[in-house]
């Protein structure tokens, strides 16, 4: 079985031996307890050993709707915030054309919603489904978190406006809670088709439940290859694998090590475009699970050759307080070769024949090699190719070093508190019930700040 491959080298040089060594045993005892359910937040630990354990009944029932909702849409609308939407949308844009929305006739276009407040957005998706044929996958553990919920009005009420009611029911599904919250009370009313979120797996680590594979199926992609290859990453990572082997513990050593000399932040670098959101997805994942009490690598991403015409400056000559982790694709799928030019005024005849994956993997070495030289330790996640196998392995490997690593910084990576307190100012300034004195009190504050 082929698998990703980590490459430290180029962050080596910037740590003590020594340190990696101590920091083997905590890894090796953080890993275990993933397993054993002996750290922080145990109770959501249903992600661990979940790609393997994943039912061919409930794979089958997803595929089955997921073809219903193929079917009878042109536009499938998924809506949900972080965890809910981020997974898949990072799985379908990096596996799909760049250009789908204007040639893939064969699968519904799946588009996204729920994950923000914006009235011009919104506006602009109730006008381009006015003409199709339109269904919608809403995802929510309670059915109240604002933003999904405020967007699942307006498409609901559109569905039912352009299909009717009973129409309604074939072309809406929920994902939700498996016996509580206001989503499901709805679902059970209405007759929605309903899929449950794992009580023991937190919105970031969902990806691989029906959170995901329902839009991921829906797009088109093979839910099976994607859950082979997170299964294939948790067999090389386990328990039973020695951190010297295990390249999930591996890469949590060496960003915490880093962490401690001052490295403060990790920028997830990538050479492919289609990659944007699969940073967007690792941001929230290492985000909301390492940054609390005070502690944390902040995650910030940057899409290569291009923010290296805009961020390239900060990163070669600004303050040392960041690392780079890079996601290299060895094989693009496709092969395009530069052709010559008679005039040669710009001056590139010298890259006739070669192909642009060749150029692109040129920059990529050369800029791992300025930026070491710059003070920025460098970490590589190599990938043979960018198709679903392999995707299901980083997705893997992203969350195994996620766990290991919020263990080896000594917090609960897998609750979020610090999200509560903009969404009670906003309930306050809102008016809603029970939140009168602290609206008025922050009014108060709003206009003293003025």
């Amino acid at each position: 079985m082929d698998i990703l491959r980590l490459d430290i080298s180029a962050a080596i040089p910037f740590v003590d031996p020594d340190a990696i060594e101590k920091c083997k045993t905590k890894a090796a005892i953080a890993n275990k307890s993933l397993y054993d359910k002996t750290g922080k937040g145990n109770d959501f630990l249903g992600w661990v050993t979940l790609p393997a354990n994943v039912n061919e009944s409930d794979i089958s029932e997803i595929e089955s709707v997921s073809q219903q909702l193929r079917e009878i849409s042109d536009i499938v609308i998924v809506i949900g915030i972080g965890g809910s939407y981020l997974g898949a949308k990072a799985v379908i844009e990096s596996l799909g054309s760049s250009f789908d929305i204007y040639t893939d006739t064969e699968n519904p276009k799946v588009i996204f919603a729920g994950h923000h407040l914006d009235e011009d957005y919104l506006s602009d998706l109730l006008n381009f489904i006015k003409t199709k044929r339109v269904s919608c996958i809403v995802i929510s553990k309670s059915g109240t978190t604002t933003e999904p919920a405020v967007t699942f009005r307006l498409v609901k009420q559109h569905i039912e406006t352009t299909f009717g009611k009973e129409g309604a029911k074939d072309r809406i599904v929920a994902i939700t809670d498996h016996s509580r919250g206001a989503l499901r009370k709805m679902s059970e009313q209405e007759g929605y088709k309903t899929f449950a979120i794992p009580d023991d797996v937190g919105g970031r680590f969902s990806v691989l439940t029906p959170v995901g594979l329902l839009p991921i199926s829906v797009a088109g992609f093979d839910i099976r290859i994607l859950l082979k290859g997170a299964t294939d990453l948790e067999k090389v990572s386990n328990k039973n694998v020695p951190v010297e082997k295990n390249i999930c513990a591996q890469y949590a050593i060496i960003r915490n090590i880093l962490y401690g000399k001052g490295k403060k932040i990790e920028i997830l670098a990538n050479y492919n475009p289609k990659l944007h959101y699969l940073t967007e997805w690792w941001k929230q994942l290492f985000g909301e699970s390492e940054g609390k009490e005070g502690k944390g690598i902040f995650p910030a991403g940057v899409d290569f050759t291009s923010d290296l015409h805009s961020m390239g400056q900060y990163i070669q000559d600004g303050e040392r307080i960041l690392f780079e982790t890079v996601i290299s694709i060895e094989k693009p799928y496709n092969e395009l070769f530069i052709p010559e030019d008679t005039e040669n005024l710009d001056q590139l005849n010298f890259l006739a024949g070669k192909r642009i994956g060749e150029v692109n993997k040129m920059a990529e070495l050369g800029t791992m090699l300025a930026h070491v030289d710059g003070g920025v330790p460098n970490i590589r996640i190599e990938i043979p190719e960018l198709d679903t196998y392999f995707i299901g392995q980083l997705i893997y490997f992203f969350e195994k070093a996620c766990g290991i690593s919020g263990y080896l910084l000594d917090v609960n990576p897998f609750d979020q508190p610090g999200v509560e307190a903009y969404k009670k100012n906003m309930f306050a300034l809102l008016g809603k019930a029970g939140f009168e004195s602290e609206g008025e009190q922050l009014r108060k504050r709003l206009v003293n700040n003025k």
